[in-house]
């Protein structure tokens, strides 16, 4: 699922519940960063930093942006905003606001474990992570492991404009560091809005796109995380929702 073209239908429908919440020209650029294992960290950082700078060279205000990503693209955009937070200019660098579903806060830990509801499976999860990060050193960097950052001051340096929104299933294999990072977050002093879903699984809202059965439950997560990126980001404002 990692390729930009299997979410192609997420997309569309989430530009299309944009506008009808009021955006006028909201624009998605979606990343086709290199899976494992045919490569490794930090490969697809700088893939997704490249793409970041792009977008701001087209927006140029990139208070305009929002960041979004579900699962391992949602780990993606935690690492380009601990990047973007080391540059001496990174005031004039971060997004507007982070839309993060069911993010892989951690990539190896025993909190990552399995549940009777999720189909994720720890163990394999686990060894992806060990491809991605190349050495066990490298599981420790929070540039890789967004999760081993326990620096208050960096994740503050690191926020969003407007903070961010984090959206996944109370039942997911991700569930314990989620929650943990977040907690982390509002101590840090972060803007931080919630929806854990009752009785749902990782990725719930894609998840929910494609095998629910009704229109109000196949769009019912992208309707609420268009709701919070309202609430974060004037509409009357154009968005780059940057994936």
């Amino acid at each position: 699922m990692g390729s930009s073209y299997f979410y192609l239908e997420f997309l569309l429908a989430w530009i299309t519940i944009l506008r009808e919440a009021g955006w006028r020209n909201p624009a998605i650029f979606a990343l086709e960063y290199t899976l494992v294992p045919d490569e490794k960290y930090p490969t697809q950082l700088d893939q997704t930093v490249a793409g970041y700078d792009h977008v701001c060279h087209i927006i140029k205000n990139p208070s305009r942006i929002c960041l979004a990503g579900d699962s391992a693209g949602a780990t993606l955009q935690l690492s380009l905003l601990l990047h973007l937070s080391k540059s001496s200019h990174s005031g004039k660098r971060l997004p507007g606001f982070a839309t993060l579903i069911s993010p892989w806060a951690t990539l190896v830990t025993p909190k990552n474990r399995n549940t009777p509801s999720d189909y994720l499976n720890a163990d394999s999860l686990h060894l992806y992570g060990r491809q991605y990060a190349g050495t066990a050193t490298n599981l420790k960097e929070p540039l890789v492991s967004p999760g081993m950052c326990k620096d208050r001051e960096w994740w503050m340096r690191a926020s969003p404009l407007e903070g961010f929104c984090f959206m996944y299933g109370s039942e997911e294999v991700f569930g314990p560091e989620v929650r943990d990072l977040i907690a982390l977050l509002r101590r840090s002093g972060c803007a931080v809005r919630v929806r854990e879903e009752p009785g749902q699984v990782h990725a719930w809202p894609v998840v929910s796109l494609f095998l629910a059965e009704t229109q109000a439950e196949r769009t019912k997560g992208l309707r609420d995380l268009t709701k919070m990126i309202s609430q974060a980001i004037n509409p009357e404002y154009e968005l780059i929702d940057g994936v």
